[in-house]
């Protein structure tokens, strides 16, 4: 567990994020929030077959308490063969991170961006564990650029109309 805001490849941030000089993220804990697998179609859903897999990333944040927020890191893994299902694998991955010297504007990208980038790694091996365990190979998911999934979310809340009363 890391005392400073660093980038998850151990440098620091762009300064602009962490918005003031001594800005800090430490994690107070981390878990499994939710967890799920279903192999419905067991054991014929294990003789070999390559399954198509739709994977999906859902990230959130809320405030605990001064300083505190708990950030989640949702994935949930569809694999299909033809008309059936093969598994269903769903991930919810936690933590409670303190933000410290964090300017305001600032708080939102960090919690959606560094905090989730900080706990994926241990939810791609829960996730790997998990399908291994269930009868599968391994499902080894590829990298996320959570700065990315960001832009996104933002450009999809601008292009959506505002509700009028």
């Amino acid at each position: 567990m890391s005392d400073t805001l660093t980038n998850g490849n151990g440098q620091a941030p762009d300064t602009q994020m962490a918005g003031a000089p001594g800005a800090q993220i430490q994690v107070l804990a981390q878990y499994v929030k939710d967890l799920s697998f279903e192999n419905p179609a067991a054991p014929l859903s294990l003789q070999g077959q390559k399954p198509a897999l739709d994977v999906g990333v859902d990230v959130q944040a809320r405030g605990l308490g001064v300083d505190q927020y708990e950030v989640t890191v949702r994935i949930r893994a569809d694999a299909k063969s033809a008309n059936q299902t093969v598994f269903v694998c769903e991930v919810t991955y936690a933590g409670v991170f303190m933000l410290k010297n964090i300017t305001p504007e600032n708080i939102q990208p960090v919690l959606l961006i560094e905090c989730p980038r900080q706990l994926f790694p241990f939810a791609r091996r829960v996730v790997a564990d998990l399908t291994r365990d269930g009868g599968f190979p391994p499902l080894l998911l590829d990298p996320i650029d959570f700065m990315t999934l960001y832009r996104a979310q933002l450009a999809q809340q601008k292009a959506q109309p505002t509700a009028t009363a």
